[in-house]
């Protein structure tokens, strides 16, 4: 397994909208595999492949308090939402940056796993709040762009910063 380069805002490749996968081949079973030790190593919950410069419809998260049940989330499409959440977020590819975004409480996605069968899942709280944000970043949306102009300068200045460092 390989450890992935993770895309920083503001980086214009995470705004590169990903492509559904069509193809399951080992090519993706390798992928899935790097992005979950790329998540890992990086302290993450969740990793969408345009954080990694693949501009494919794939997300892993394992939200577990163990980190034991990972799941892999290919042309992911959330068909219900419900309620409301209000929570601290953060992101890997926005380093040192937390805030409060909206976001369903529950949601129901459809997706295929990585051998391409479908699956479905109903999460709530923290693992629904992880496939919204992840979802985000294959339409290449990112949490600093839920909040008010003046937070996004400030998140973009002090990234822009710390990459220059």
């Amino acid at each position: 397994m390989t450890i992935l380069t993770i895309l920083t805002y503001p980086d214009p490749r995470l705004r590169i909208k990903a492509q559904p996968v069509t193809t399951f081949d080992a090519d993706i079973l390798t992928t899935v595999e790097d992005m979950f030790e790329t998540m890992r190593e990086s302290g993450g919950i969740g990793l969408a492949a345009t954080q990694v410069n693949v501009h494919k419809r794939i997300f892993v998260m394992d939200v577990s308090e163990d980190r034991d049940q990972p799941y892999t989330l290919i042309n992911p499409e959330i068909i219900e939402r419900e309620g409301k959440q209000f929570e601290g977020e953060g992101c890997l590819s926005v380093v040192e940056a937390y805030d409060k975004v909206e976001r369903a409480l529950k949601v129901r996605v459809r997706a295929q796993d990585a051998d391409g069968k479908p699956i479905e899942l109903t999460a709530e709280g923290l693992m629904a709040a992880c496939i919204q944000h992840e979802l985000d970043h294959l339409e290449g949306v990112l949490f600093v762009d839920h909040l008010s102009r003046l937070k996004q300068e400030r998140i973009r200045k002090k990234a822009t910063k710390l990459a220059k460092a």
